[in-house]
């Protein structure tokens, strides 16, 4: 038992350490080929989203995963595969398809005008030979949302077979998941729903908490997405949560919101105000304490790992890298916290939106 334990801590902190490592090498590669060390943009780089999912190296010896860049122009449709910019994303490479010609600059796709080489700014840094084209490409974040999806149906639908053949718990990876999903729906759906209306919103609380949750965890591996770190990801999980809230609010809740019982008439028009801006600061709460959170905790560890290349000193790394560690291993309790405190309050507001008020 004791040395099953240690085993278990030893895996912990390897993979914890993993993503140490990868940053290390990268940046090593860089110091070694005399590029100027930037934690500014090591850190962009490893928080933000991107056309090609890097793995680890650099230039052309980088291990990238090519994406699908699908661009929406005034002729129409543009497709190719991201590796057509080779590693470029300063604008220097140009991509020709069907008579038009892209570049990629910091991760934005740019159309070049005619007789144009590569995008240029003007003081409000405006592209004043180019244009942007609607973006609707497979970025980092997107597949990795794809893998979160896909990750999530084959775990359900492995518990679902399970139930549909057997009367008795199951065992294994099904029993974590069956534990999670009565969980959800005794900690969180039930004592802020209620009882009789709960069912209803059990798959989309059920989908928030694992899709954040995986999301959350897989962000942690070396050279993973940053998905519930990207601000448009979490203003569509609060959209969902205020959709819900709309849709769902019941007269008494309408009533409470735009004309209180019981006050005097002359106050209602005030309260209306404040009641209308708290429904839209409920869900722009959720989306900021993701979106801050996880991004705090991504660039925490990269600054601590950034400082053995700042002040260049093998000494500063035997005290940056155990914080690293610590800070790392502390992830994975928010990665839980941090799903579990959204569809809780989630939770919260549906249910404040279909309460039954007693009327005397």
């Amino acid at each position: 038992m004791i040395a099953q334990k240690s085993y278990k801590i030893i895996v912990t902190i390897a993979l914890a350490l993993l993503p140490m490592l990868v940053i290390s090498q990268e940046h090593g590669e860089a110091q070694e080929s005399k590029k100027k060390f930037n934690a500014t943009d090591m850190i962009m780089h490893h928080i933000g989203d991107s056309h090609g999912w890097h793995f680890f190296g650099e230039g052309e010896n980088s291990f990238t995963l090519p994406l699908p860049v699908i661009l929406y122009t005034e002729n129409g449709v543009v497709s190719f595969m991201s590796s057509e910019f080779h590693h470029d994303t300063e604008g220097h490479h140009v991509v020709e398809k069907d008579g038009m010609r892209f570049v990629n600059y910091h991760e934005k796709i740019y159309q070049l005008n005619e007789g144009a080489d590569t995008v240029e700014f003007d003081a409000e840094h405006h592209p004043v030979n180019a244009s942007r084209p609607w973006d609707f490409s497979v970025t980092k974040n997107v597949a990795a949302m794809f893998l979160t999806v896909v990750l999530m149906l084959l775990f359900f639908f492995s518990l679902s077979k399970h139930h549909k053949k057997n009367t008795h718990a199951p065992k294994g990876f099904n029993n974590i998941l069956e534990t999670l999903v009565l969980f959800v729906r005794d900690e969180i759906a039930v004592p802020q729903i209620g009882e009789k209306k709960y069912m209803k919103f059990m798959p989309f609380l059920l989908t928030v908490f694992f899709f954040i949750w995986i999301t959350n965890l897989l962000g942690l591996l070396p050279g993973a997405a940053n998905v519930t770190g990207n601000i448009a990801v979490t203003v569509s999980l609060g959209l969902f949560t205020l959709a819900l809230i709309l849709i769902n609010g019941n007269k008494d809740f309408w009533q409470h919101t735009f004309w209180m019982p019981g006050i005097p008439t002359f106050v209602k028009p005030i309260l209306m105000v404040v009641e209308v801006i708290g429904l839209i600061i409920k869900p722009v709460a959720l989306m900021i304490r993701l979106f801050a959170n996880i991004t705090a905790g991504h660039i925490i560890i990269l600054s601590l790992i950034g400082l053995i290349f700042i002040l260049e000193s093998t000494g500063v790394a035997g005290i940056s890298v155990p914080f690293a560690l610590f800070i790392t291993i502390l992830e994975l309790l928010v990665a839980f916290l941090q799903a579990f405190i959204f569809t809780m309050l989630s939770a919260l507001f549906i249910g404040m939106a279909v309460a039954e008020h007693e009327h005397h």
